[in-house]
C-alpha cells in the first residue's frame, strides 16, 4: 500500500487527516524521505519551515 502525503505540509501521514494541518488533502506522488527527531534544534527544519517532528516527504506532486 502505498503512503500519502499531506500536500500542505509534506508530512507523511497513515490516518485519514493530517495531525499537523488537519487537512484531509493528500497525494500518494511523492518522492524522497526526511525524518524530523526535534524541529526546534534541527537546522533543515528551520530551513524548510518544519515546526513539528515526524516523516516528510521532499517532493510532492
Amino acid at each position: 500500500m502505498k503512503k500519502k502525503v499531506c500536500k500542505g505540509c509534506k508530512m507523511i501521514v497513515d490516518g485519514n487527516e493530517c495531525p499537523v494541518c488537519k487537512t484531509s488533502n493528500f497525494s500518494t506522488n511523492w518522492q524522497g524521505r526526511l525524518a524530523i527527531l526535534d524541529a526546534n534544534k534541527s537546522m533543515i527544519a528551520k530551513k524548510i519551515g518544519i515546526t513539528s517532528k515526524g516523516e516528510y516527504a521532499l517532493k510532492v506532486r
